[in-house]
Order: structure tokens, then sequence, then C-alpha cells
């Protein structure tokens, strides 16, 4: 390998961005019926995100666009990098495939493919499992947070109200895979979170850990269970933020962190409150927002969902932006 070790991420390319499955609840309105995507507001919204990255010297690969596969510009939960953190060489590290839900299944073989070209061994995931990628299971100070609910069949069910039918999310990574994950990061301990609220199917709508070694975190209380709250209190302290309903909501969690040379910022979704930046520029990281509206109003997903990390590399191989 040759130059510099960048932080590198992997973003996919917004051109056929729509809502083709409605899997969250983010895509459908109250009818149930699939939102539809400003798709020159969402381009443009990607672009700011992009520039703003490569801005804080964050290298940008793109997946190419597959107008079968919009979901795409939501690559963090393409899979999950080893050791994402270290400096090693990319043959020391392995990228593992997540297994998507059926609407995006078809994503898996870009990821594989431009995931190959940066240099990165690839490995997969007992197809039996659930498993989403870095949206469920990431590093977070000494800790890897690993978060799961019930995998249902998503449907239209009868409910008492009106309209008269609820539609059935569920969540997206099996707990089932917790012994597998552990294996890979031991001795790290793994800390098992269940998430309750289907608007915060994944655990990076829920939670970021931020700041240097992702020492600190921002947390929902509403989106898990007590046991789960409490098991978070009891890890990170005063390390650990509660995020209010209305920054959740806006999925403040959804935020990604970069610390370079010392200096640490976290990049938040537009219209997070003033008193969160606050709380975070008190703990000597520097929040920066960024508007991705278009995204969360109706594909469910922010900042990091936008986001896959590869760590610190050093090659640069076609398809950086």
């Amino acid at each position: 390998m040759s130059g510099d070790a960048r932080r590198t991420v992997l973003m996919g390319d917004p051109s056929h961005f729509s809502v083709k499955g409605g899997a969250n609840p983010h895509t459908r309105d109250r009818w149930g019926r699939r939102r539809s995507v400003d798709r020159e507001r969402a381009i443009a919204q990607w672009h700011r995100l992009k520039d703003t990255l490569r801005d804080l010297g964050v290298r940008v690969r793109v997946v190419p666009p597959d107008p079968a596969q919009p979901g795409m510009v939501y690559p963090a939960n393409a899979g999950f990098l080893t050791r994402v953190d270290e400096p090693r060489p990319i043959e020391e590290k392995t990228f593992y495939l997540a297994n998507l839900l059926p609407t995006r299944a078809g994503e898996k073989p870009h990821y594989r493919r431009i995931v190959e070209e940066a240099g990165f061994p690839i490995a997969t995931i007992d197809e039996r499992f659930r498993m989403e990628g870095e949206a469920d299971f990431f590093p977070a100070g000494d800790h890897h947070l690993l978060t799961f609910g019930g995998i249902e069949r998503q449907r239209f069910i009868p409910a008492l109200a009106w309209p008269p039918w609820k539609r059935v999310y569920g969540f997206r990574t099996d707990v089932a895979i917790a012994p597998f994950l552990e294996s890979l990061v031991a001795p790290r301990p793994v800390l098992q979170l269940q998430l309750v609220l289907e608007a915060h199917y994944h655990g990076d709508t829920a939670l970021s850990a931020f700041g240097p070694n992702r020492e600190l975190l921002l947390g929902y209380r509403e989106a898990m269970t007590a046991e789960s709250w409490e098991r978070l209190e009891q890890v990170f302290g005063e390390r650990l933020i509660r995020l209010s309903v209305a920054d959740a909501q806006l999925y403040a969690a959804n935020s990604f962190t970069l610390t370079e040379h010392g200096s640490s910022v976290l990049v938040l979704p537009g219209g997070v409150s003033e008193a969160l930046q606050d709380q975070i520029r008190e703990r000597g990281v520097e929040p920066i927002t960024v508007d991705v509206s278009e995204f969360l109003k109706k594909g469910g997903g922010s900042v990091k969902c936008m986001i896959v990390e590869l760590g610190p590399v050093r090659s640069t191989r076609t398809g950086d932006g």
C-alpha cells in the first residue's frame, strides 16, 4: 500500500433513490402507502454530506447505482469491518457481509464487489441469521454494542384505530447471532441491547459512540428495554448522553464520528437542538450538522445510515470520490 492512511467510507450513489419495500415506519404514510422521494432534493443533500466528509479529510468511495436496488443509499446495512479503527494493513481486516431483509438482499453482490476492489478480505455470515451490519454491531469505548429485536414477517394487521389496520415491521438483527459476533471481537466484551421501537429499528438510530476511542455515547432511552438502558448506564456512566425525544426523532444518534490528529467532530443530522450540540461541545467534540431530511422522512435513514466505515486505509483505487 502507498500514500497516507485516511479514514475511508462507502456511500451509495443516490441516482435511483426511492422507496421500494417500505420496510420501516418512516417509508409509509398513515394509510400504509409508500412515500414518494423528491430525488432532486435527495441528491443535493447527499452531495452536501459527501462534500462535508471530504472537507474533513475522509476518503469517500461511492457504490455505483443500480435502478433495481434503490436502498443502496443506506450502506450501513452492508456489513461490518473487523478492527475498523486499527491502522492495520487491509489484508489483516475482514469485511463481513450482512444478511439483509429480502427486499434489499439484491444489494449484497454490489457491496461484495466494491469492498473486494478496495482490497479487503470478504467473509459471510450463516444465512440462518438475519444480521444487518454495523447498523446493529459497532464499537463503543472498550466494548462492542449488539442491538437486536424480534424478526417479523412484515405485513398489515387489523387495528382498533383509523385506518383500521397497521403495518408490522419488526427489527433487523437476530440475537441468535451473538455467540458468533462475540467470538470475532473477543476479548472485547459485547453488550446485548434489545430494541423496542420499530421507528428505531437499527441500533445506530438510537445509539452513537463518538469522541476519541468512541468512549462517549448518545442514547435514546425509550428505544430499548429498561434492562438494556441500565446496562449502558453501568458501563458508560457520565459518558452517556440521554437524548430528548425531539432530538431522537430527528435521528440525532444516527451520526458519524471522526477523530484525527487529536481533534474530534461529530456529524449530525440538521435540526438537532442547540442544547444537544452544547452537551457535545462540553465533552471536547465539535458538532457539525448536515441536512439529510429527505433520507429520514422518506427512507428512515440519516447521516450514519448513509455511511459504512472502512477505517484508516492507505491504498487509493478507482471509485474514490
